[in-house]
């Protein structure tokens, strides 16, 4: 695994447990993790249970003893990593977006084609597909239970750069991140939704915005938390411009006639991690929130109107999606148990020769919505999402 932060921390925890928790045929051994760090990455190894570590990713391509490639890093590097990686015969799970530039996510895209034809698997790493509740959402729109979709409703909304003082991390640098909230935390609902309808996005309308412009320079930061430079004479700290957006909003239309409402915040004071999404159709809603998230919310138009009314689904039951494995009915999972279903799917599927998905091309679409999002906020103008995916499909 390269990188050894949030999504290291969270990787880590599922390779830990998916082999006790799941009947697999294959086993994860945590062999190497990297970091650019020595001190850091060594402490980090010991902790999370890695084997041993190292601060040169190149070196994990090169072994022979290492069939998997786990990329964890900002999106200025995954290109790179996960070509390489992939060129070398190693399986890739990399997480999303997939990369900073459209560009990048066409290359890996292609790559990921060519390794595929040698039996090389790859995947990118939308965590919230793997939630039981939206798992199951997907099976009942899947299975007609809401009939024609004619509206996707999603929010995705957090808080904690709402302080002014929250220091210039490198998810508020576009040279690093790509985008802010857009391609952060909006690349998940747009994922989500598509996941869950079977459409896709194939046109938007959409506005960006950048509220706090200059920041503290970091002294250190990891994850979501960060710490400003300390100045020994008193004085304030230096700041550097933000070059993401704080927040993303945008219209669409869904190649299956849909029609959706698209936001992305992390100024939405109060509001932790507040992922919503609501699907609305002819015969009926459903609505999953993951601050509750062993939760759905279904309405059946079909029942009898003395009847009607948003039901409470718990997720919980051993035929809901990837519950079999965990506790008695009515014992709820988290966040980290996402991630262990994420690398149950990705072994199995690498261990009986079949292409995991979400795949790098589904991830280039998504690279695609977000780049037609931020052309449209702009241009004031629709922009249709290019979906030329032929020459990577071919």
């Amino acid at each position: 695994m390269v990188g050894y932060a949030f999504m290291g921390a969270a990787h880590s925890q599922a390779w830990r447990t998916v082999n006790r928790v799941y009947d697999l045929p294959a086993y994860a051994r945590m062999t190497a993790i990297c970091g650019r760090d020595e001190s850091k990455v060594a402490e980090a190894a010991a902790r999370l249970g890695w084997d041993g570590h190292t601060t040169d990713w190149r070196s994990l391509v090169d072994r022979d003893d290492i069939d998997v490639i786990d990329v964890c890093t900002p999106g200025d590097s995954h290109a790179e990593i996960a070509i390489a990686a992939l060129a070398a015969g190693k399986h890739v799970l990399c997480e999303k977006p997939l990369a900073n530039t459209v560009d990048e996510a066409r290359a890996m895209a292609a790559a990921a084609a060519e390794a595929r034809s040698v039996g090389v698997r790859s995947m990118c790493g939308f965590n919230y597909r793997r939630v039981p509740a939206i798992a199951l959402m997907r099976q009942l729109v899947a299975d007609g239970r809401i009939g024609e979709i004619r509206h996707v409703r999603a929010t995705y909304l957090q808080d904690w750069l709402v302080d002014p003082t929250v220091p210039l991390a490198w998810r508020l640098q576009k040279d690093k991140a790509g985008s802010g909230a857009l391609g952060d935390i909006g690349a998940h609902i747009i994922d989500a939704t598509e996941f869950v309808t079977g459409q896709r996005i194939a046109s938007v309308s959409g506005l960006i915005e950048t509220f706090v412009k200059e920041r503290p320079l970091p002294g250190e930061a990891s994850g979501l938390a960060a710490k400003s430079l300390a100045l020994v004479d008193g004085s304030a700290p230096a700041t550097g411009p933000v070059t993401v957006d704080d927040a993303a909003l945008f219209t669409a239309r869904l190649d299956g006639g849909a029609v959706g409402s698209y936001e992305a915040t992390r100024f939405a004071t109060g509001r932790k991690n507040g992922l919503r999404i609501e699907i609305n159709g002819s015969l009926g809603s459903v609505a999953f929130d993951f601050e509750r998230m062993n939760e759905l919310e279904f309405y059946d138009a079909a029942r009898p109107t003395s009847e009607q009314g948003f039901s409470r689904i718990l997720v919980t039951e051993p035929d809901h999606p990837y519950m079999s494995a965990w506790w008695p009915a009515g014992h709820l999972i988290g966040y980290e148990h996402s991630f262990t279903h994420q690398a149950r799917d990705f072994l199995e599927a690498v261990a009986t020769g079949v292409d995991p998905t979400p795949s790098f091309d589904d991830a280039l679409h998504v690279q695609l919505v977000l780049e037609a999002v931020e052309r449209s906020a702009a241009t004031g103008a629709w922009i249709a999402v290019d979906s030329a995916l032929t020459a990577v499909n071919a």
